[in-house]
């Protein structure tokens, strides 16, 4: 016989959660800073690192790659920013760990064996994102944005004043405002790549079905383009990738949960619950023509 699905017997009062929420959520801050205290000793090569796709860009220009800083603390935030960002994906292992131990007490066995995968598939998802963003995303967005400069003609010099002297308008980047800009996408395509994720681990709790994800398609969409529109810049080839990308994961996530339902459908009839012959996750349509011959007959 199979053991029963119980909880860990590890009942504790409310006192004990809290204090063991709280031990947890220092280790967790401290793990977050020496990540970033390491980031910050090598924040240079990280933020040159980060440079590449836009470097590529002037390359194929035949510009040089130079961003400048345009306040003398600039230099010092920019570090900062890269230390955070560092920080959280170096320290985000342990801090899920830290967080998996406090929870994983309280839920059932064959929720834990549920949720696992989960855990471990959504940092897997928010890197896929990122990179997504970083390597192809980012260096399309940073070539249309760079398609707008215009250079004057060599020759003679021209006084500035006169009528008809070519004018230069080039790329002088501010430092901070490009690591923004680039963290954003980063972020992002890390956060939209979470959305098989959440919407298959909130059909294995049963808050959503494959049939219901296919009648809100259309809002979906609507949400999506405004999403796109949200947290990308406003050039159309970017907003177009998000669209694209995120509306696909969105399709992939009605697959996922639909074999969801399909595993939980055959436990059921499996353990007796459900006939052959029975639906779990019945669809409105097929309702609507079991009941049409019967009315049929009725009249």
């Amino acid at each position: 016989m199979s053991q029963p699905d119980e909880i860990e017997d590890t009942g504790a009062p409310l006192i004990e959660h809290l204090a063991e929420l709280r031990s947890r959520l220092i280790k967790s801050v401290i793990a977050f800073i020496i990540g970033m205290v390491i980031c910050f000793t090598v924040a240079t090569p990280i933020f040159n690192f980060l440079t590449n796709p836009l470097c590529a860009v002037l390359a194929e220009r035949g510009q040089d790659c130079d961003l400048i800083f345009i306040s003398p603390q600039e230099g010092f935030f920019v570090a900062i920013k890269v230390s955070l960002l560092g920080g959280f994906l170096l320290g985000f292992p342990f801090i899920a760990a830290q967080m998996w131990r406090f929870v994983a007490p309280g839920l059932y066995k064959s929720e834990r064996g549920a949720f696992l995968p989960f855990l471990i598939a959504s940092p897997f998802m928010f890197f896929l994102g990122a990179a997504f963003a970083f390597y192809v995303v980012t260096p399309l967005a940073y070539d249309f944005f760079l398609g707008f400069q215009q250079f004057g003609t060599g020759g003679e010099a021209v006084d500035p004043g006169q009528a008809g002297a070519p004018l230069s308008v080039v790329f002088q980047g501010s430092a901070q405002e490009y690591l923004n800009l680039t963290i954003k996408f980063i972020v992002a395509f890390g956060l939209c790549f979470q959305l098989p994720v959440l919407l298959t681990l909130m059909g294995k709790a049963g808050l959503v079905t494959a049939e219901g994800l296919r009648t809100v398609r259309k809002y979906a969409v609507v949400g999506i383009l405004v999403l796109a529109a949200l947290v990308t810049p406003p050039d159309v080839i970017t907003q177009v990738i998000l669209f694209v990308v995120v509306y696909g994961l969105y399709e992939v996530s009605i697959q996922l949960v639909k074999r969801v339902e399909r595993k939980r459908t055959e436990q059921l009839r499996a353990e007796g619950i459900l006939d052959e012959d029975e639906e779990l996750y019945g669809h409105p349509e097929d309702d609507l023509e079991d009941d049409a011959p019967e009315d049929t007959a009725k009249s």
